[in-house]
C-alpha cells in the first residue's frame, strides 16, 4: 500500500537529479540527436511536428481539467458523491503535476537547442500530455478499470509523438522530454497517494433491493 510513495520519492529524485545534471553543457545522447534533426523544423517534418506539438500540448491539461471540473459539478448535482470525490481528486493530481514545467524550469536554467522563449527543463509540453495521461489513468482506475490500459497506451504514445515533435522543432533536447516524465510520475505518484487516489479501490457496488 505504501509502494506508491516511495516509487515517486524515486521518480521525483532522478527528474531532480537529471535537471542538475543537463545544467551543464548537453550529452552526447542529446548533441546527437539535435544534430541528427537539425534544421528539420523548417521543412516538411517541421510542419508535421507543430501540428502533433499542438494538438498534445497546454490545451490538452485545459481541457481535461475544465471537463473534470463540470463533471464534479453534474455529478453533485445528481447526489454521485463518491464519483464527484474522485473527479475532484484527479483533479488536484493534474494541477500538481501540471506545475512540474512551471515550478522547475526558472530552478534549472538550461538553454534550448536553438533561440526560443523560455528555459528548456523540462519540456513543457511532455509535461502537459503525460500530466493528463495520468490524470486519465487515475480517473479510470476508479471509475472504469476496463478503460485504464487504453487510457495508457493511448497517452504513452501521445507522450512519446509529443516528445519527438518538440525534439524536431529543434526547441526541446531528448533529456528535456525524459525529465518531464520523471517529474510527472514522481509528482504524480506522491500527490496521488498524499489524497489517497494511490492505491486505486473499486466503485462501491449500489445497494440492491429487497
Amino acid at each position: 500500500m505504501t509502494r506508491w510513495l516511495p516509487l515517486g520519492g524515486a521518480f521525483f529524485v532522478l527528474f531532480l537529479g537529471l535537471g542538475v545534471a543537463v545544467a551543464r553543457p548537453p550529452y552526447a545522447v542529446d548533441l546527437a540527436v539535435a544534430g541528427l534533426v537539425q534544421g528539420w523544423w523548417r521543412g516538411t517534418p517541421g510542419r508535421v511536428a507543430q501540428v502533433v506539438s499542438d494538438a498534445f500540448g497546454p490545451v490538452v491539461p485545459a481541457i481535461f481539467a475544465i471537463a473534470l471540473a463540470v463533471g464534479i459539478v453534474v455529478c453533485l448535482r445528481r447526489g454521485m458523491r463518491y464519483q464527484a470525490g474522485v473527479a475532484l481528486r484527479v483533479l488536484a493530481v493534474l494541477a500538481a503535476t501540471r506545475l512540474v514545467s512551471v515550478v522547475f524550469k526558472p530552478l534549472f536554467v538550461r538553454d534550448r537547442p536553438r533561440e526560443y522563449p523560455e528555459f528548456s527543463y523540462p519540456s513543457g509540453h511532455v509535461v502537459s500530455i503525460s500530466s493528463t495521461g495520468l490524470a486519465a489513468a487515475l480517473l479510470c482506475l476508479w471509475l472504469a478499470p476496463k478503460l485504464t490500459k487504453w487510457v495508457v497506451v493511448f497517452f504513452s504514445v501521445a507522450t512519446v509523438l509529443c516528445a519527438a515533435s518538440r525534439v524536431v522543432l529543434g526547441v526541446h533536447w531528448v533529456s528535456d522530454t525524459v525529465g518531464a516524465v520523471l517529474g510527472v510520475l514522481g509528482v504524480g505518484f506522491l500527490t496521488g497517494w498524499a489524497v489517497r487516489l494511490l492505491p486505486p479501490q473499486p466503485v462501491p457496488s449500489a445497494p440492491r433491493s429487497a
